[in-house]
Parts: C-alpha cells; sequence; structure tokens
C-alpha cells in the first residue's frame, strides 16, 4: 500500500538515553545508529489482570542482559535475533518517530532496533494476518520509506517456521557461555564434527560425562559454531555441520 507525500525534512525521532532516562528529540537524518543503540526503550509495559499481550524479558546473549518484549511472536522473533550471528546488538522499543505524511501528523514506535554486521535494521513484528489491516499496511509503509532512505534496512517479521523455531527455543536455554568448562568447549573444537551426529561426540570424548558433553554440544550449536538443518526435529541422529 502507498503511503503518499511524506515531508522528509520534518520527520523527527524521540529516544531515551540508557545513562539518565532523559528524552531527546531530534531530526531523523542527524542520529547516528549509535545512539539509537545505547537508547533505553521508548515504552515501558506493565503487567496486569486480564492483559492481552503477554509480556516479559529475556536474557540476551547477544546483549548480556535484558530485552522486553510484548508479546509472544515479539518473543520469538527476539529468539531468532538473538540466535544469529550477524546481530551485534538488539534494543526494543528504540524510539518514536514522528512524520508528516498526507498533511497529518504520523507516530510509531518499531518493535527492534538491530545492529548487525551489514548495518542498522529496524523491525516491526506482526501475526502475518494483520499485515492486510489498511492502517496497519499504511504505518509499515511509511516507516518503511523513511527507515529506507537513510540507506538502512527495515523489516516486517511474522509467525517464524514451528519446527525452526522449537529449535531455537531449545538451542536457547544453551546460550550462557560461562556455565560451560572451556577445556571441554576446546576439545570439542578440536574434533573434525562436520557430517558426524549429535550422538557422535560421546564416543569422541568417553572420559567426559554424557550431559556435558551433550550440554557443550548444544552451546556450540546456539553459537553456530557448529550447524544443523533447523527444519527438520533435532534428535540423536540430527547431522552436524562445522562452520570452519
Amino acid at each position: 500500500m502507498g503511503c503518499g507525500g511524506i515531508e522528509h525534512s520534518a520527520v523527527l525521532v524521540s529516544f531515551r538515553t540508557a545513562d539518565d532516562l532523559n528524552e531527546v528529540t531530534r531530526e531523523w537524518g542527524a542520529v547516528r545508529a549509535e545512539e539509537f543503540a545505547a537508547a533505553d526503550p521508548w515504552r515501558i509495559f506493565r503487567w496486569y489482570l486480564g492483559q492481552r499481550h503477554y509480556s516479559g524479558t529475556y536474557w540476551s546473549s547477544t546483549v548480556g542482559s535484558s530485552v522486553i518484549y510484548e508479546s509472544r511472536l515479539e518473543l520469538a522473533r527476539l529468539l531468532f535475533a538473538d540466535f544469529a550471528p550477524t546481530v551485534r546488538h538488539i534494543v526494543a522499543q528504540p524510539f518514536l518517530l514522528r512524520a508528516t505524511v498526507d498533511q497529518e501528523s504520523r507516530k510509531h514506535i518499531p518493535d527492534y532496533f538491530l545492529m548487525t554486521d551489514a548495518g542498522p535494521v529496524i523491525m516491526d513484528v506482526k501475526p502475518a494476518r494483520r499485515l492486510a489491516d489498511p492502517k496497519v499496511a499504511f504505518t509499515f509503509a511509511w516507516t518503511r520509506e523513511i527507515v529506507e532512505a537513510r540507506g538502512w534496512r527495515y523489516e516486517v517479521a511474522t509467525e517464524p517456521p514451528a519446527i525452526e523455531l522449537t529449535n531455537v527455543r531449545f538451542l536457547s536455554g544453551y546460550r550462557r557461555g560461562w556455565l560451560f568448562a572451556a577445556d571441554l568447549l576446546a576439545q570439542l573444537r578440536a574434533r573434525k564434527l562436520h557430517g558426524a551426529t549429535l550422538d557422535d561426540p560421546f564416543s569422541c570424548l568417553p572420559t567426559e560425562p554424557d550431559e556435558l558433553v551433550r550440554s557443550a554440544v548444544l552451546h556450540l550449536l546456539w553459537r553456530q559454531e557448529l550447524t544443523i538443518d533447523l527444519s527438520k526435529p533435532l534428535n540423536r541422529r540430527t547431522e552436524l555441520r562445522s562452520m570452519a
């Protein structure tokens, strides 16, 4: 859906500084990506009886601290962002964008700001069935135009494939690196595991407890030092692939 005329020179963005939570309002084109990366969430959610959204916090291995989400779908997409090796930083509800579109004032708070190896990404998360809503389509259209005018990427994320989500959610339980012995990880990294199954590392390290070997392999899968076909259910016969 087209979004009509946008007064690009009048686009403003407001964000909260993480150090003192002061609100800063600037011209959209004058704010550096690093300032958004250091911002606190613009909107602070609250829990209340009967609320329609599932809100919470997720400890991100990418950020090294908690990131908020306001729905199960946002949590799913947050998991995928945390899992992606090209994502270097994640900020939820990074800023409030204000623009004049079709001679009317508009505003929008994107769901996530990602710093990636390929540059900044602004992400909105919405169920696929909602994308046909004219109001949603209109908001995403003018937001996309403003973001891409800076040479940044804009993404609208919907429901991920169910099996992939199940696998990534499972692997996320092994994302906390400090829980794994460095010497055990080093032993696994020294083994040629490309083409092996998930069962094979146990025979490679017979003197190590199976549960520690298993969890260490799953940690390497989370880090994507080893990879698998995420479109298939994870099991003991799952083939491992080396990224080296």
